[in-house]
């Protein structure tokens, strides 16, 4: 069953170290909803989001749905068989020292096990981790059981240093996803974590222009009452529920709080952002 904590039981200093769902089938028109969440944003174009796959949110987090890489996203990481890490893509735009290359490893998990258990037992929180702190768009997704049921994930579009930014979202997504009750100690020992790292933020030429199990995809839109709403899905999701295109874009829609009936042509009227993303999981 994963890895459960990254330190010894009880110790008060501590080394340091969006998500399947039901899988309901959407028809043609794509208007089952998820219960999902998305964020209105008035008068503006980007910004942070929240709640990706469930749940509903305006406070610059997103809730987001699977964050492991699945074998579709062979060409986003590639394994160093010396180190167990993944190396990433180039950095995503607007981060500093493109140069340098971001490697994720299971150190970020074993993190963010290190500062829940802290704070679910009142200890100090644990040292500053000695992987990279660059800044990032991140997401940390907590699963549970044999079958690894999402418990709760939260994230930010908007680059955080790793450091204070996975030991904020740890703590978001265990215990504030309003998707599900705060995790509790009895649950640690079934638990999984997932980090995802959103790179490569690309405008899409249409709502077409991206790949299922590849991209992960944010819409913005009008929605019938002409208010800016977007909504987000990373590329686990379609491939997860079995999803074509249109069903993707149109479970967003309505994730988003779109109400009308969708069309073709209303379709066409979406601005798509694709990316990738980089994960890893323990």
């Amino acid at each position: 069953m994963g890895k459960r904590r990254c330190v010894p039981p009880l110790e008060p200093k501590l080394a340091a170290g969006c998500c399947g769902v039901k899988k309901p089938k959407l028809s043609g028109s794509g208007t089952h909803s998820h219960g999902n969440q998305s964020t209105t944003v008035p008068g503006s174009s980007s910004g942070p989001l929240q709640n990706h796959q469930h749940g509903d949110g305006s406070s610059g987090r997103e809730n987001v749905s699977d964050l492991t890489l699945g074998p579709g996203n062979s060409p986003i990481t590639r394994m160093n068989p010396a180190s167990g890490a993944l190396s990433p893509l180039p950095r995503p735009n607007g981060t500093a020292n493109t140069a340098k290359n971001l490697v994720v490893t299971a150190e970020m998990c074993c993190y963010c096990f290190d500062v829940l258990y802290c704070h679910l037992y009142g200890f100090p929180q644990p040292r500053l981790p000695r992987f990279t702190n660059d800044p990032y768009p991140l997401f940390v997704t907590w699963k549970t059981g044999r079958d690894k049921r999402l418990r709760g994930c939260i994230g930010t579009f908007s680059a955080m240093n790793l450091h204070s930014g996975l030991r904020e979202y740890t703590l978001t997504s265990a215990l504030k996803d309003s998707r599900f009750p705060p995790l509790t100690r009895e649950e640690l020992p079934k638990l999984f974590c997932s980090v995802s790292l959103l790179t490569n933020f690309e405008d899409a030429s249409d709502y077409l222009d991206w790949e299922v199990g590849v991209h992960g995809i944010r819409i913005e839109f009008i929605n019938e009452k002409g208010v800016k709403r977007t909504a987000t899905y990373l590329p686990e999701v379609a491939k997860e529920q079995d999803w074509d295109q249109i069903q993707t874009i149109d479970s967003l829609l309505r994730k988003g709080g779109f109400k009308a009936p969708i069309t073709s042509e209303f379709r066409k009227t979406i601005k798509l952002t694709r990316n990738n993303h980089l994960a890893v999981e323990e």
